[in-house]
């Protein structure tokens, strides 16, 4: 009998630790099957089995990854063929983004912008998805994309065409995973209470700051918000409520427009 799994990227920290921390305790009161293993996915081994051992309810599998070359999606790929397992849930976390003028940042940061934000997020779905069996119950992918894809981001430019991707790819494998019985699901936060500011601001800032720290929410809230979503079918999920007025804003206001204010307020935070 296969195992029953789920895998989450990014696990170490932020959104992915609140996803591996409440699927751990959940005892199928979300109508979700109770999983065998949690493939717990990160560059931090020391950190993985440091939650793994915290976790008493349900197998916690740490998988020491870094998902920004091949070498890092061929040894989740190569346990996939090797255990055979049932995978019911893919939560694509892992993600980077630098701030800051494109002119200003090393190749290197933009190239492993794009090559974890969104070239690991569709290798692990190509990978997992020959796993994924509708027998006990439907599989799911989450992909956590973001509000700054709804539109171009002046000192965010990478990231936030990055996160454009991902919104664009999930919604188009949503159609093309359907008939397999596979529900995909892109959320769609704003600043949210992780580690991200101060990796994005390469050790400059710790919160977010300006108008953004007025909406920054819980991991742990929008991981119950995106669990809950995904179980109920729903495609995307922008989250909280003043996100989704950012998205109808970006549907209705002409584009430079609101690069001109967006260009406004990031000239006056540099």
């Amino acid at each position: 009998m296969h195992q029953r799994i789920a895998i989450i990227t990014g696990s170490s920290s932020g959104i992915g630790k609140a996803f591996l921390e409440l699927l751990a305790g959940d005892n199928g009161s979300s109508g979700r099957t109770p999983f065998d293993e949690i493939w717990a996915v990160g560059r931090r081994l020391d950190a993985l089995e440091e939650i793994a051992k915290s976790i008493s309810t349900v197998k916690v599998v740490p998988i020491a990854a870094d998902l920004s070359d091949d070498q890092g999606i061929s040894i989740i790929e190569n346990k996939l063929r090797d255990e055979e397992p049932e995978v019911g849930l893919l939560i694509n976390s892992a993600g980077m983004g630098i701030k800051g003028r494109v002119m200003d940042k090393s190749p290197d940061a933009l190239d492993n912008t794009i090559s974890i934000n969104c070239n690991a997020l569709s290798r692990m779905i190509r990978i997992t998805v020959p796993y994924m069996k509708s027998g006990k119950g439907r599989p799911e992918i989450i992909n956590i994309g973001s509000s700054a894809g709804f539109l171009p981001q002046p000192g965010f430019a990478c990231y936030a065409a990055s996160k454009s991707y991902v919104i664009s790819f999930s919604r188009a494998m949503s159609c093309e995973l359907k008939p397999k019985g596979i529900n995909v699901l892109v959320v769609c936060p704003g600043p949210v209470a992780t580690d991200f500011q101060r990796r994005a601001t390469e050790g400059k800032a710790a919160d977010f700051t300006g108008w953004r720290k007025m909406f920054v929410i819980d991991p742990v809230k929008l991981s119950q918000a995106s669990l809950k979503a995904s179980y109920r079918g729903r495609k995307i999920l922008v989250y909280p409520f003043s996100q989704k007025l950012l998205h109808l804003a970006s549907k209705i206001i002409p584009t430079s427009w609101m690069l001109f204010f967006a260009g406004n307020a990031n000239n006056k935070e540099q």
